[in-house]
C-alpha cells in the first residue's frame, strides 16, 4: 500500500521536476553534457556525523516535548507557545551544530543555499504537493474517526490567542517548524544515509516513512506519508535543502493560516 501511494504520488511531479530541473541545470551548468538525470548525483560525503546524530536530534526533541508537557500541566497562552516552539527550535538548533563540530557547515553538508533554480522548485512542487494534501486531507477527514486531530491543533483546541500570540504561531507553523523538521529529516537524516552509500531512491523512501512515523501521530501516519512525498521529491532532485524548506513552507501555509483564524476565533472550529 505504501509503495503505490509513493507511485500515485511521485509519477505527476516527475514531469514538473524534470523540465524544471533541466532547464535550471542549462543555466546553472554551462558546458554539462546531455542526458542528466533528474535526480541529482549526490556529493561525495567528508562529515564525521552519521545516524546516531539524527537520532540525538530526534530524542532532545522527544524528550523536550515531555518535559514541558510534565511542567505545564494546565498550559496557559505563552507556555503554549512555548510547547509549540521550543522543541522543534532547539532539534533543528542542534542539527546545525552538529554540521559545525563534526562536518563542514549547514551550507555544505546540508546544501542549505540561496539559489533561485530551488527556489522555483521549491515553490512548483510546494504547489502540487499542496493540491495533493489538500484532496488527501480531505479523504482522511472523511475516513478517520471524529476528533482525530494533529497534535498541533489538539494543543490549541478551544483556545483563543492574543493577535500577537496568533500570529507568532502562525509564522512558527508556516515558515520555522518546516525548516527545523527539514534539518533533521532531509538533512541529518539524509546525509548520514548518504554517507553510508545508500542510493537516492533508497535514501528518498527510508526518509519519507521515518517523517511521517516520526511524528508520533498513528491515526495520521497515511496522511503524512502523502505530505512529504512532494517535500522529499524537491530534495532528491535538487540535491540540496533549499528546495525541499521551501516545498514543505508553501505547504504549511493553509494549515498554518486555518489555525491562525480559528485561534481569533475568525472561523470555526
Amino acid at each position: 500500500m505504501s509503495a503505490d501511494i509513493v507511485t500515485r504520488v511521485v509519477d505527476p511531479l516527475l514531469g514538473i521536476t524534470e523540465a524544471l530541473v533541466h532547464s535550471t541545470q542549462e543555466s546553472d551548468v554551462a558546458g554539462e553534457p546531455a542526458g542528466r538525470t533528474w535526480v541529482a548525483v549526490p556529493p561525495v560525503r567528508t562529515h564525521r556525523w552519521g545516524l546516531g546524530a539524527f537520532f540525538l536530534a530526534e530524542a532532545v526533541f522527544v524528550l523536550t516535548s515531555v518535559v514541558l508537557a510534565a511542567a505545564f500541566g494546565a498550559p496557559g497562552v505563552w507556555s503554549i507557545v512555548l510547547m509549540l516552539v521550543l522543541p522543534t527550535v532547539l532539534a533543528g538548533g542542534l542539527a546545525v551544530l552538529i554540521t559545525v563540530v563534526r562536518g563542514n557547515g549547514p551550507m555544505l553538508d546540508f546544501g542549505l543555499q540561496w539559489r533561485w533554480s530551488d527556489v522555483r522548485i521549491g515553490l512548483a512542487i510546494g504547489g502540487v504537493g499542496l493540491v495533493t494534501t489538500t484532496i488527501a486531507t480531505m479523504l482522511w477527514t472523511q475516513w478517520a474517526d471524529p476528533g482525530q486531530t494533529s497534535t498541533v491543533s489538539s494543543v490549541l483546541d478551544g483556545v483563543r490567542l492574543p493577535p500577537v500570540v496568533a500570529v507568532l504561531v502562525f509564522l512558527h507553523i508556516w515558515l520555522i517548524a518546516p525548516l527545523c523538521e527539514e534539518l533533521l529529516y532531509r538533512g541529518l537524516l539524509w546525509g548520514a544515509m548518504e554517507r553510508l552509500g545508500w542510493s537516492q531512491l533508497n535514501v528518498f523512501v527510508l526518509s519519507t516513512a521515518v517523517f511521517a512515523i516520526g511524528h508520533l501521530e498513528p491515526a495520521r501516519t497515511w496522511l503524512l506519508l502523502v505530505i512529504t512525498i512532494p517535500i522529499g521529491v524537491a530534495r532528491m532532485v535538487t540535491g540540496r535543502l533549499t528546495a525541499s524548506v521551501i516545498a514543505h513552507q508553501v505547504n504549511n501555509f493553509l494549515p498554518a493560516l486555518g489555525l491562525l483564524l480559528v485561534s481569533l476565533g475568525l472561523m470555526p472550529t
